[in-house]
């Protein structure tokens, strides 16, 4: 280390933090022979399983492991949220996250903040030194701040995200040339920055290794056509970040983390679909698409993943539930939810979590009721247009887990056993001793 050691005015220490979005730890310490720089930074410094938050999906996770709150402070759920005190939902992007981002603390310490394709960060903020939106953003113009990082990206043929799309041909080589030309630009973009030194925190995410593992997880679990081209992947990432390490400065602290695991993927589950069979949710017509078109006796109806909301008297505008009536109803649907089998004989459900044991906060108003964390296996779906059936597959191969989240912290002193999500921003704080009152976050530092 130490190639771009920088003159400062001060000696406050740094980061590099580096998403690797959705990667399993268990897959890494798996193949620390051929991933060798990334089980040099657990032998050098700590690493271990982490695990995510309720609900593991990227559009909720992101916004709590860079604010250390849960979905009730931050405001986002899930990639679909409902707007409050109606049936209308919406898609979040970052001006929906109500907390502070580590970043923001950052900046507003003084200090410079470079932030690269973070999820659910469009638009991109002119409060940090430098930003490229990432995941649900549009055309790198539109993403980026100031103006010469775009013109520096759009040279690199930067790319926000892989082309998710080619991965359902049953052809995987397009979609792998893709994310391999993904991973590229964003080492170079990472590499150029790094380089440059000029900032205080630099906070990037790898976005490609979640598409990776959605068409090829199951490949490599189960020994598929594709397994090998998976682990040539990985083995880039691997030298990708070993190289990033190697060009930090000795006063910057590097941490690897993923906001979920991931696992083999065999069956989809449409939960609408399912409470329709149940009779628990109706539609006003049979031309219906959206949320706003369930009937009124609708007790009950779901978003992704495995999000379930009572339909409550005083709460949806067109509530069929007495709110008397709101435990004995949402204790009857987490019983048939606990007892739901998939085609296998295998339950869906690992466990059901009330609202109350996960979410908390001035944003708790459109907090699920129910939220389902799968057990290995079940990809939770929603949707309102209708399914055939409730079980079937889909192109996707690998889904999310809560557990097996990975984190790498270059510092041997860091202890990592029983931490989540909601411990890293104050990691990072307490890394770049930056001050902040301890009872603010969900969590706690590690170091």
């Amino acid at each position: 280390m130490g190639l771009f050691d920088r003159i400062r005015g001060d000696d406050a220490p740094r980061v590099a933090f580096f998403g690797i979005d959705g990667v399993p730890y268990s897959m890494l310490s798996d193949h620390f022979d051929e991933f060798e720089n990334l089980a040099a930074l657990a032998d050098e410094g700590s690493a271990g399983p982490i695990d995510s938050i309720v609900p593991p999906e990227s559009s909720a996770c992101w916004p709590s492991l860079t604010t250390g709150k849960n979905p009730g402070e931050t405001g986002v759920y899930g990639f679909q949220d409902r707007e409050v005190g109606s049936y209308d939902t919406y898609v979040p992007m970052g001006r929906d996250v109500q907390a502070d981002r580590v970043w923001d603390r950052v900046q507003a310490d003084g200090r410079d903040a470079t932030v690269m394709n973070v999820p659910v960060t469009f638009p991109p903020q002119r409060n940090v030194q430098r930003m490229v939106s990432g995941f649900l953003s549009p055309a790198i113009d539109k993403a980026a701040y100031p103006d010469d990082l775009a013109e520096y990206l759009q040279g690199i043929d930067y790319k926000i995200d892989a082309n998710a799309k080619l991965g359902h041909d049953e052809d995987k080589s397009a979609f792998i040339e893709n994310a391999h030309e993904t991973l590229d630009a964003r080492f170079e973009a990472f590499k150029h920055y790094i380089e440059q030194d000029d900032w205080d925190l630099f906070f990037g995410v790898f976005m490609t290794t979640d598409r990776v593992n959605h068409f090829l997880y199951k490949h490599y679990e189960r020994d598929g056509e594709y397994k090998q081209e998976f682990l040539e992947f990985y083995r880039k990432l691997d030298d990708y970040l070993g190289q990033l390490r190697g060009m930090l400065a000795d006063d910057v602290t590097m941490m690897v983390a993923s906001d979920h695991g991931f696992t083999s993927l065999d069956y989809e589950v449409h939960f609408n679909e399912w409470l329709e069979q149940e009779g628990w949710l109706e539609y006003a017509d049979d031309d219906h698409e959206e949320l706003g078109d369930i009937a009124d006796d609708t007790k009950a109806y779901s978003l992704i993943p495995g999000r379930f909301y009572i339909n409550l008297e005083g709460r949806e505008p067109r509530g069929s539930v007495p709110e008397d009536e709101y435990e004995a109803v949402r204790d009857e649907l987490k019983e048939k939810l606990e007892s739901l089998e998939g085609p296998d004989g295998n339950p869906v459900a690992d466990r059901v979590v009330e609202k109350e044991a996960a979410f908390r906060g001035d944003h708790d108003d459109i907090a699920p009721d129910l939220t389902v964390i799968p057990n290995y296996g079940f990809d939770l779906k929603a949707g309102f247009k209708g399914h055939d059936a409730v079980f079937d597959t889909g192109p996707r191969n690998g889904m999310h887990s809560f557990d097996n989240a990975t984190l790498f912290v270059d510092d041997p002193d860091a202890t990592i056993s029983e931490v989540d999500l909601f411990d890293l921003t104050p990691t990072i704080l307490d890394l770049m001793d930056v001050d902040y009152d301890r009872g603010e976050f969900d969590g706690a530092s590690i170091v």
